[in-house]
């Protein structure tokens, strides 16, 4: 889908400016040439190195070092991409982007540019919710440009929680092939089931038997399908990323309550599995934390948990 497709990536100075490298690395395995420009607060995250390996590309961050045989550089770079992303898209970038701003290399490329801009937002919360941002916000939606996320969950600073979580790669990634293909009609009037994440099977009120399944494949093949036009139900057990947006989301703790779940959601059209449910589960969890009680570990009887996919 994206063979011979060329991205100008634009890497903007945010803690969540490492998780480019993995969008990189998606990106030209599935065929497209991806050149990057780094501002010089990202070098803070990432270096130059580390993204030209990557890409196989010159990486380019000084708006002065662009001229070439009469040939304005951002001009060049703008002219010559098919799609322009942002990630993370920082305050001031979108700040930038919005009120016409061009005294770097990153601002100057979006403002010359004709194609299309796909931009990631990754901040504070409260940046987030300030009122500047969400004017420069409703400005770029005006002007046509495209959002992926942001997300909620648990910020880099200790104790934050909330909205402006960059989107994961594959979360951009699908908004990215989107733009390349006539997707949103693609699974119309289908109806999608899918779980994800891993379940929980309660010992005692305080602990459980788990695994260390992070949703983030079901998470980001219910939004990819979501982005084809389907209606798309998840079935989540407990994970530590944000709801898909356009994706009917149940929440599930156990793999019992999954099962459940799953019976509920039915007749679909399609059932992708991605889950990782638990084997086994306690026969009977106690109701209180189970104590030490100085005469060896507690005996717990394990039973087999239901084959889901099986059931239906």
């Amino acid at each position: 889908m994206l063979h011979e497709r060329r991205i100008l990536l634009v890497i903007g100075g945010g803690i969540a400016a490492y998780k480019c490298l993995d969008l990189i690395r998606r990106l030209k395995e599935r065929g497209a040439t991806v050149r990057v420009v780094l501002t010089k607060a990202a070098q803070q995250f990432v270096t130059p190195l580390s993204v030209g390996a990557l890409t196989g590309e010159r990486v380019f961050s000084d708006l002065f070092d662009l001229t070439a045989e009469h040939d304005i550089g951002h001009i060049r770079l703008s002219r010559e991409a098919d799609l322009l992303v942002v990630a993370p898209a920082t305050a001031d970038l979108m700040a930038k982007a919005a009120n016409g701003f061009a005294d770097d290399l990153a601002s100057t490329a979006l403002l010359a540019t004709d194609k299309p801009v796909l931009m990631a937002p990754a901040m504070n919360p409260r940046m987030y919710a300030h009122p500047a941002t969400r004017r420069n916000l409703a400005r770029l939606k005006e002007d046509g440009v495209l959002f992926v996320g942001p997300n909620s969950g648990a910020m880099a600073e200790r104790g934050e929680f909330g909205e402006g979580r960059m989107a994961e790669p594959l979360e951009i990634l699908a908004a990215i092939e989107a733009q390349f293909s006539d997707q949103s009609a693609l699974l119309k009037g289908r109806r999608i089931l899918v779980t994800s994440g891993p379940t929980h099977e309660p010992i005692d009120p305080v602990r459980y038997i788990a695994n260390r399944s992070s949703g983030k494949q079901g998470h980001a093949i219910a939004a990819a399908a979501a982005a084809a036009g389907a209606e798309v139900v998840l079935v989540s057990g407990p994970v530590e990323i944000a709801d898909p947006r356009g994706v009917r989301v149940i929440h599930v703790e156990r793999a019992c309550d999954m099962r459940d779940a799953v019976e509920q959601s039915l007749p679909v059209d399609v059932a992708v599995f991605a889950a990782a449910v638990a084997d086994w589960r306690v026969a009977e969890a106690s109701d209180q934390k189970i104590k030490k009680q100085g005469d060896g570990a507690p005996g717990l009887t394990l039973v087999e948990n239901p084959d889901i996919l099986a059931t239906i």
